[in-house]
């Protein structure tokens, strides 16, 4: 009897995004100038997100940082550095190859000379210490 190589686990990056955000209390804001209202909104949809798009989603390449992404210092101040749910916290309607789909607009990842910040969660961490 021959063995192959033995299966790597692979971690699942969209159960990564999930449970980076659930969490994230829906009830204290992450990042500055954000109130805890609008993040639990933001909160909800991106969950949602993760739920219903976020495989297709990651077999499109979207990453972390396009999704998620918030500016390093002001958080969503910065719309310019915030990934396409961190801007208005919509529910997503679609997703295609470079654009996230809302009721009324859209996300781009490829906007030229586009900056992403750092997903939100790792924000979190950093101001908790972690």
């Amino acid at each position: 009897m021959s063995y192959g190589l033995a299966p790597t686990l692979i971690p699942n990056p969209v159960a990564i995004w999930h449970g980076a955000i659930e969490n994230i209390s829906e009830r204290a804001s992450p990042c500055r100038y954000l109130t805890p209202a609008q993040w639990a909104t933001m909160r909800e949809s991106a969950l949602d997100f993760c739920t219903r798009f976020g495989a297709e989603a990651h077999g499109l390449g979207w990453t972390a940082p396009q999704l998620f992404g918030v500016h390093p210092d002001h958080g969503t101040l910065r719309v310019d550095y915030c990934g396409a749910l961190m801007v208005a916290g919509k529910k997503v309607h679609a997703v295609e190859a470079d654009r996230i789909v809302f009721e009324r607009t859209a996300g781009y990842r490829n906007t030229p000379g586009k900056v992403w910040g750092p997903p939100i969660w790792e924000l979190k961490a950093k101001a908790e210490g972690k």
